[in-house]
C-alpha cells in the first residue's frame, strides 16, 4: 500500500496506544501540577488551577489512582505536587506512597489548592499557578493530556509551544489523521508487517487483560462486569466480551493503580476497543497473528472516528470504541469492507446519542451498552441489514456517516456539554 499511509498508520498506533495510570483527566492535572512544582523548585504554599469544563466534568466523580480512594481536582493536583514523578507523564502517580497520600490530605484540608472554570475555548485545558519560597510558576496544558504549551517562572516565559508545534510535540513527526479511512485501514491490517506494531499491541493485550481480570476478581464501583457474568452467563462469548471491557472500567474508574493502554487519550476507550476482540479471539481459537491484525483494525477505526470529535466532548467515547470493537470482531471472522461498513453505520445509528457526563463508575455500563450495540450491528450486517441514507444522521456511505455523527458530537453537543457541567456543579 501507499508508503505515506502505511507509515502514518504505524506511527499513530505507536503514538496513541501508550500506557496510562488511572483516568487520564486527573492524571493530566497531576502531571501539570508536578511540572509546576518542578519549575517552582520547592513545595508551593498556594496552588490555583483553571480547567476546561470537560476536564472538571471528568475529574469530579472519579477516584484518583494511588490516592487511597480519594476523589477530586484538588486531590489530583496536590498528589502530583507532593509525590508525582513528572518524567513518567501519564504514569506520574506510579510512585505515590502512603506518606504522600497523608501529606496530600493535610494540604487539601488546609485549603492550599483551589480551582475554577477556565475562560478558554479548548475542551482540554489545564492551567496550574503555584507560589512558594518567594517565587511563582505557571504550567499550561492544551489539546492533549501531556502537551505542555507554556511554562512561566517569576513572570518570565521559559517555554512556549505554538499550535503547529502542538500538532507534533515531543519531537514526533506530524501524523496526518486525515489519511485515516475504513478502506485503507483494512488494507493496512491485511498487509502490515507485524514486527512494526506487535510490541505496541502485545502491551495493549497484556495491560488491558490484567486490569479486566482485576475488575472481575475484586469489588470496584458498581461491579458492572461481575454482574454481567453473574446474571447473564459466563458461557456466552457476547456476555464475556461486554463483561471484560466493563470490568476494566469498573476497576479503573474506582482507583485501581494498574496501568492500561489507551486509545484516543482514554483508558476506557482503549479497553473498550481491545478487550471484546481479545475475548472473541480466545473463543474461536484465533492465532496470535489474527488477533494482532484484528486489534489493528479496531484501534485505527476508533482513532478514525474520534479524530473528528477531539479528546473530550459531551459525546461518549465508548460509542466510538465499541463500534470499533465490533469491526475488529467481525474482521476476526473474515468480514470484508462492505460488512464492516454496515457495522459502523448500524452502531453509530443506534447508540450515537449516549452522553458523557464525566468519568465515573457508570462508564462501565455505557461501555457494555456500546459493545452490545456493536455485536447486534455485526449480526445485522451479516444478514445484509443496515440503516439507510437519510435515516437520521446516516448518510450515503460510511465515511459520510462517521462525519455526520461525529459532527453532532463535536458541534451539536457543545451546549449539552455546558449544561451537563452546570448540573454537575449545582448551577
Amino acid at each position: 500500500m501507499n508508503k505515506e499511509i502505511y507509515d502514518t498508520y504505524v506511527g499513530l498506533l505507536k503514538e496513541e496506544l501508550v500506557p496510562a495510570l488511572g483516568c487520564t483527566e486527573p492524571i493530566a492535572i497531576a502531571y501539570a501540577a508536578a511540572k509546576a512544582r518542578e519549575v517552582l523548585g520547592c513545595m508551593p504554599e498556594k496552588v490555583e488551577l483553571r480547567c476546561s469544563g470537560s476536564i472538571i466534568k471528568n475529574v469530579k466523580g472519579v477516584t484518583v489512582p494511588n490516592s487511597g480512594g480519594l476523589k477530586g481536582i484538588e486531590v489530583a493536583a496536590m498528589l502530583g505536587i507532593v509525590g508525582g514523578d513528572v518524567n513518567r507523564e501519564l504514569e506520574v502517580l506510579q510512585t505515590i506512597t502512603q506518606e504522600h497520600i497523608e501529606k496530600t490530605k493535610e494540604l487539601v484540608s488546609q485549603d492550599v489548592c483551589h480551582f475554577d472554570l477556565a475562560d478558554n475555548p479548548e475542551n482540554l485545558y489545564i492551567l496550574v499557578d503555584v507560589e512558594g519560597g518567594g517565587h511563582t510558576a505557571e504550567v499550561e496544558i492544551k489539546t492533549s493530556h501531556t502537551n505542555i504549551t507554556k511554562i512561566v517562572k517569576d513572570g518570565q516565559v521559559q517555554f512556549v509551544r505554538d499550535e503547529e508545534q502542538t500538532a507534533s510535540y515531543s519531537g514526533k513527526e506530524k501524523l496526518d489523521k486525515n489519511l485515516l479511512n475504513v478502506k485503507d485501514i483494512l488494507t493496512f491490517a491485511n498487509e502490515v508487517d507485524l514486527a512494526d506494531v506487535e510490541e505496541t499491541l502485545n502491551r495493549q493485550i497484556e495491560f488491558n487483560s490484567a486490569i479486566a481480570k482485576e475488575g472481575l476478581t475484586n469489588n470496584y464501583g458498581a461491579n458492572v462486569g461481575k454482574n454481567l457474568l453473574k446474571y447473564c452467563g459466563k458461557d456466552d462469548v457476547r456476555i464475556r466480551a461486554k463483561a471484560m471491557a466493563a470490568a476494566g472500567s469498573d476497576a479503573r474508574m474506582s482507583g485501581c493503580a494498574m496501568p492500561v493502554v489507551i486509545n484516543s487519550g482514554s483508558g476506557n476507550q482503549g479497553m473498550t476497543v481491545s478487550l471484546p476482540i481479545i475475548e472473541y479471539a480466545k473463543e474461536m481459537g484465533a492465532s496470535h497473528e489474527q488477533l494482532l491484525r484484528a486489534l489493528t483494525v479496531g484501534n485505527l477505526i476508533a482513532l478514525h472516528q474520534k479524530r473528528y470529535i477531539g479528546a473530550l466532548s459531551a459525546f461518549c467515547g465508548a460509542v466510538c470504541a465499541g463500534t470499533a470493537a465490533g469491526t475488529g470482531i467481525a474482521y476476526l471472522h473474515g468480514a470484508g469492507y462492505d460488512e464492516i461498513c454496515r457495522i459502523i453505520t448500524n452502531t453509530l445509528g443506534s447508540v450515537g446519542g449516549i452522553v458523557c457526563d464525566g468519568a465515573k463508575p457508570s462508564c462501565a455500563a455505557k461501555i457494555a451498552a456500546s459493545v452490545e450495540a456493536a455485536i447486534l450491528s455485526w449480526n445485522m450486517s451479516k444478514e445484509g441489514d443496515t440503516f439507510a441514507d437519510g435515516e437520521g444522521l446516516v448518510k450515503e456511505n460510511v465515511e459520510r456517516t462517521i462525519e455526520s455523527v461525529t459532527r453532532m458530537g463535536r458541534e451539536g453537543m457543545k451546549s449539552t456539554n455546558t449544561e451537563i457541567l452546570n448540573i454537575m456543579v449545582g448551577k
